[in-house]
């Protein structure tokens, strides 16, 4: 039987589509992948490629396309990719997108299936700088829609809520359009291949669950696979 289709989650920072891709790759029974865990666990298990990439990403600079599509070559040979699998937040640039398709060709996976969580900038605004975590158990909160009971103060534990540097409103300012600059338009090269299929990721997390649950079902196949 042919492998199921891949799937590419796209879309800004703070449009949600970690936390769906997390949640859709458990109820699809698929693998959920990001560079950044691909990374860490080449590091980890001491492979050539994360031999070499251990002290790029030690030094702040960007990992080279080449070291990053050998990288991704390498997971999706692993068993818990052969059901599937969701991109979380890559490819990143077209060339990446360019090398992906022409992988994913070679490895009988054919064409993707890309879903653009489409968000206004107000929201994502509203959504990043309003963002508060809990530095000792990690619980996430929002000033504007999910803030805890007390001002700056975690509901759990009573530790004093801080916010990431990259949370801030001048900085998120920077992301998102760093985001429009480098990776939104591969949405023009998707859709343009005719695999791409939007979504409105500006409402609530179940709301979002469920639309996107729609795109998938009507993606399947005879077999229900996607």
């Amino acid at each position: 039987m042919a492998p199921s289709r891949a799937l590419i989650f796209l879309g800004p920072p703070g449009a949600g589509k970690g936390t769906q891709a997390k949640m859709a790759a458990q109820r699809c029974g698929l693998a959920h992948l990001s560079t950044g865990d691909m990374f860490r666990d080449a590091i980890r298990r001491g492979t050539p490629l994360g031999k070499k990439v251990q002290p790029i990403l030690a030094s702040g600079a960007l990992v080279p396309d080449d070291l990053v599509m050998g990288m991704v070559e390498e997971r999706l040979s692993q068993p818990d990719c052969s059901r599937g699998f969701i991109f979380d937040g890559f490819p990143r640039t077209l060339p990446q997108a360019e090398q992906l398709d022409s992988l994913l060709e070679a490895k009988g996976w054919g064409k993707p299936l890309v879903i653009d969580f489409s968000i206004s900038p107000e929201t994502l605004l509203r959504r990043l700088a309003g963002r508060w975590t809990c530095p000792a158990c990690g619980t996430i909160y929002n000033e504007f829609n999910a803030p805890p009971k007390v001002d700056c103060v975690c509901d759990r534990d009573g530790s004093k809520l801080t916010q990431r540097p990259d949370d801030r409103p001048s900085v998120v300012k920077d992301r998102l359009a760093a985001y429009e600059r480098q990776t939104k338009p591969l949405s023009d090269y998707y859709r343009r291949r005719g695999v791409l299929e939007v979504l409105d990721a500006g409402r609530g997390v179940d709301d979002v669950s469920r639309a996107l649950d729609s795109i998938l079902r009507c993606a399947e196949g005879p077999d229900g696979r996607l």
